[in-house]
């Protein structure tokens, strides 16, 4: 075990993190889970997980607050469970894509000793030269590129690492090859690394879906995963939908823009000003959509003041505490599934018949209480077409 107890935990896919970690690989997950939830029990996991995949779904090049420590290998390892039960393959690349792209940022501003370290550690056939290699890279018939490198590959390991890789300049007969060695810079093995670990990731959906099943139905069973679960998923219902009739919405936090919220959140609103009890789900529900609205934190808390339980100094640590998760309203499927969809109790035509999409000349459901609202203001403030005839009418 020679490797660098901090390089696994920056890098949490290299092979020696079964020697430092060897309770993850013989452990039953759940039960590793668990222990984990414990170990961890301020939310961290959880928080981490989750800024993962939300990074992952808004397209970023790299994971926010990532940080090279303990928590992070568990969390690699949490990380391609969720993917199994998921089993979703748009969401696993675009996990991998993230994971990869960071980790190639990493590897970059490693010291040459510690790629030689990371390198071995894959058993990868290379070698290193201290006094840099000097080759010449033959660009085309007019012009050769003189350069140096401290690295070099057997080339049957350079077409594993780069089998994945499209462009040009990865193809063997566009590098320096010599007795079987590819020549390359730092920059260039780093981009290698980069493919292998985004393989890593990467997941064929499964057709065993009786044992995915069965084995997610276990897992979910643990309330901290059951919520982040959900909310990932909320998160990918809101980020995949190509929604055509996008508004930008102002703040509008008076009535103008409550007129356009959907049933689920008039339903609670009715129930508060009423001063009736307001479940917790609907609560939290509630909290997330304002706070997606860019609503203040003191506004959202006004709000529950008619509440017969209202504790203000509780419901702002509440508040806050969820604005701080950072997580997303509930889809409009997961409000069914918890009975707050209230769409036919309000006779609700665009929840019930959805909209007419330009793009795809399709109907198309609404899937989000959030599209819901951006669908109703662009109804109300879209451009008015001018009729034929306006211009006349308007020089009378």
């Amino acid at each position: 075990m020679s490797i660098p107890y901090e390089l696994v935990q920056r890098y949490p896919w290299l092979p020696s993190k079964n020697d430092y970690y060897s309770d993850i690989a013989s452990r039953e997950p759940t039960a590793f889970i668990k222990d984990v939830l414990i170990k961890y029990s301020n939310g961290e996991l959880e928080a981490r997980t989750f800024d993962i995949f939300k990074s992952a779904f808004q397209n970023l090049e790299e994971i926010r607050d990532y940080r090279d420590d303990e928590l992070n290998v568990y969390l690699y390892t949490i990380l391609k469970i969720l993917l199994y039960v998921l089993n979703n393959k748009l969401i696993a690349n675009r996990i991998a894509n993230i994971y990869s792209k960071h980790s190639f940022k990493l590897l970059e501003n490693e010291s040459d000793y510690n790629i030689y370290e990371i390198c071995k550690d894959l058993d990868i056939n290379f070698q290193y030269y201290q006094k840099p290699i000097e080759y010449k890279l033959i660009i085309d018939k007019n012009f050769t590129s003189s350069k140096k490198a401290h690295f070099s590959l057997y080339f049957i390991d350079y077409l594993k690492l780069a089998s994945g890789l499209r462009d040009d300049e990865r193809k063997l007969l566009h590098n320096a090859l010599e007795k079987g060695q590819v020549f390359l810079r730092k920059k260039e093995l780093s981009r290698l690394l980069q493919e292998l670990v985004r393989k890593k990731l990467i997941i064929e959906e499964n057709t065993d879906v009786a044992s995915i099943e069965a084995f997610k139905k276990k897992l979910l069973k643990i309330k901290e995963i059951e919520d982040l679960y959900e909310n990932i998923l909320n998160e990918w219902e809101l980020k995949k939908e190509d929604f055509e009739y996008s508004f930008e919405l102002q703040t509008y936090q008076g009535k103008e823009l409550k007129e356009s919220f959907p049933p689920c959140v008039k339903e609670i609103f009715r129930k508060i000003d009423e001063g009736q009890n307001v479940i917790h789900i609907e609560r939290l529900f509630l909290v997330f959509y304002l706070h997606a609205l860019q609503f203040s934190i003191d506004d959202i808390v006004n709000l529950f003041t008619k509440l017969p339980d209202f504790d203000r100094k509780q419901t702002e640590y509440q508040v806050e505490f969820a604005k701080k998760k950072g997580y997303s309203p509930h889809s409009c499927s997961t409000l069914k599934s918890l009975g707050l969809c209230k769409a036919k109790e309000y006779h609700d035509k665009l929840c019930l018949e959805g909209y007419h999409s330009k793009k795809y000349d399709e109907q198309r459901k609404i899937q989000h209480p959030l599209f819901y609202l951006q669908m109703k203001q662009y109804q109300k403030f879209k451009p008015k077409v001018k009729q034929k005839g306006d211009k006349k009418a308007n020089a009378n």
